[in-house]
């Protein structure tokens, strides 16, 4: 195998980072400890579309009709969290669309920075999961926010052959004081945060309210001395958990899909309490430089293509519903998911978005804890 190849292959979008990390290992070669591809804060070509998304998104095969069309991929450009892309895009940093979570949607919305989208310009909307469409805050008056494009959960990622479980699975194993050091978790508050209200047993409409606060901020707090590591870096949780250093960890889906595709004995917990469910999607800039290209991108993304690289590789739901065709239920069951998303989604903890006010609220505190305080 050769590496430079394999790795140029990445970084111009013709192989996934999942599959370079299983040749990696195939390989006898030990796994990266930093993002693969570069967080470019400028397109990298002016006359292709402009994506703001998560690390991982950012490979060809979630956009398979707009490389058809044009020849390459559209440009990415890569945030660690949705607050640090707002803050960014609120300070002048300008796309043609970005990639939020449902938590976020009433304050994007608010922040005048986006515009609504077009649906009848996107060719496989007709395929869209309209219980998904209709999540809170998307549709109103002036039209639909947020294109809906992956779904699933955030849950406890556990080395079976390290962890010993004691009863049910259970939000307590990320506070389990036999592991102290050895646990770690997603770094952004927009995950931590809402599972440690599920800890602490608050429901999500009370989450704003003082209670909520000091509650969550005491189990948060407890659970601070036990974590080795935050990160919203998913590879190197992932690392952590394949090497056993950690024992569990907070993640999404996609974590537990890859380590189980590299052998490593691990499962995605159902917790008792009910695992934390989300709904991503597109929302396109007011100022898109590139509209036209930006609906290409965004159909792209609707595909049933893209949509079975998303199920298949990800373990993520995505929004196309002709995306499950490809995949038996006893497949989608041991990845978590359903083709029916409510399945999912309602048997968990749906996050509900929140104003500005809570957001600072939120991470300002979370960021305290981690530090000590």
């Amino acid at each position: 195998m050769d590496v430079v190849d394999n790795l140029n292959a990445v970084r111009n979008g013709e192989l996934s980072r999942r599959a370079f990390t299983r040749s990696l290992l195939a390989a006898g070669v030990g796994l990266m400890t930093a993002p693969l591809l570069p967080r470019r804060a400028m397109a990298s070509n002016p006359d292709e579309a402009t994506i703001f998304t998560w690390g991982g998104y950012d490979i060809a095969d979630f956009y398979p009709s707009y490389i058809e069309k044009n020849g390459v991929p559209p440009n990415f450009s890569i945030f660690g969290g949705t607050e640090e892309a707002l803050t960014k895009m609120r300070g002048g940093f300008v796309v043609d669309a970005a990639h939020p979570c449902n938590a976020g949607l009433k304050r994007w919305k608010q922040s005048g920075l986006f515009q609504p989208i077009d649906t009848s310009r996107l060719s496989n909307w007709g395929d869209v999961m309209p219980e998904l469409v209709n999540m809170a805050e998307n549709v109103d008056d002036q039209g639909t926010w947020m294109a809906p494009f992956d779904w699933g959960g955030t849950s406890i990622t556990y080395r079976t052959d390290l962890f010993e479980l004691e009863g049910e699975e259970s939000w307590d194993m990320l506070w389990d004081q036999r592991y102290g050091g050895r646990l770690g978790s997603l770094g952004s508050g927009g995950d931590a945060w809402w599972c440690g209200a599920i800890k602490a047993g608050v429901p999500f409409k009370d989450i704003a309210t003082d209670d909520a606060f000091e509650r969550i901020s005491a189990v948060m707090r407890e659970q601070r001395p036990l974590i080795r590591l935050y990160s919203d870096d998913t590879t190197t949780l992932e690392q952590a958990l394949a090497s056993g250093e950690m024992v569990a960890a907070m993640t999404w889906n996609s974590s537990a899909v890859a380590l189980q595709y590299d052998e490593v004995p691990v499962k995605f917990a159902k917790p008792k309490e009910g695992q934390l469910t989300w709904v991503c999607g597109i929302m396109l800039h007011k100022d898109a430089p590139n509209v036209d290209k930006a609906y290409e991108m965004i159909d792209a993304m609707l595909s049933p293509a893209a949509g079975q690289f998303m199920i298949g590789e990800y373990g993520y739901g995505h929004s196309n519903a002709r995306a499950f065709d490809e995949f038996d239920d006893e497949t989608l069951v041991g990845l978590g998911l359903s083709k029916n998303p409510a399945d999912i989604l309602g048997a968990g903890h749906f996050m509900i978005p929140q104003d500005q006010n809570w957001e600072s609220r939120m991470n300002e505190t979370f960021e305290m804890i981690k530090a000590g305080f």
